[in-house]
């Protein structure tokens, strides 16, 4: 018996090659832990507060960094930490979903959470961290039918939506805001996406 390697789940991959790529560039130009304005991943790859020069509406690197943030990392720990979930959970709901509604979902994550997190924080933001917790949250619909919510999701967002708002009180540089945020999207995704669209097909 043959066995052969397959691209099982395209959006996923994809997207962890491609912010592979971004950190492996980043990590080879330069050797800052942390990322700044002047490197590769801070000027292509995060996002700053709106009013700063990186974030003038003049600038077009604004309006890619907008949901581009979501593929920089600021070092391979970090990108460890996030793809390590997005590699477990990215093919279960890609398979449900489709690659096209998960590059949807994961677009609009990015982008309401960057231009969020622009306007009311002062803290540069970067990383799928955001998306890990869409993810988390959208998981837990897999299962979900019309009228009944399951426990695996109240379970979920007690312990990472909760836990979020516990660290949000620290002061890290960690934002949770985009975890909050993210977690929130994979929630109204995992509904609309889910429980709407089974009922949809169903009456078909």
């Amino acid at each position: 018996m043959r066995l052969r390697i397959t691209y099982n789940a395209p959006f996923t991959l994809t997207f962890t090659l491609i912010c592979f790529l971004i950190t492996l560039v980043n990590s080879v130009l330069y050797s800052e832990s942390t990322p700044t304005p002047n490197t590769f991943t801070g000027t292509f790859f995060m996002v700053y507060p709106f009013g700063t020069a990186e974030m003038a509406f003049t600038n077009p690197l604004m309006y890619l960094r907008l949901f581009s943030h979501a593929m920089g990392h600021a070092n391979w720990m970090h990108f460890i930490g996030n793809f390590s979930f997005i590699l477990l959970i990215g093919p279960i709901l890609e398979e449900k979903y489709g690659s096209k509604v998960m590059l949807l979902m994961t677009f609009l994550t990015a982008l309401i959470t960057g231009i969020l997190n622009a306007i009311f924080f002062p803290n540069p933001l970067l990383g799928a961290s955001g998306i890990v917790f869409m993810m988390i949250l959208m998981s837990s619909f897999t299962r979900m039918r019309a009228g009944a919510i399951p426990l695996t999701f109240i379970l979920v967002a007690f312990i990472y939506i909760g836990g979020e708002v516990y660290n949000s009180f620290k002061d890290d540089s960690v934002s949770q805001f985009a975890h909050i945020l993210g977690g929130i999207c994979g929630a109204i995704f995992g509904y609309v996406f889910g429980v709407v669209g089974d009922k949809k097909q169903a009456a078909s």
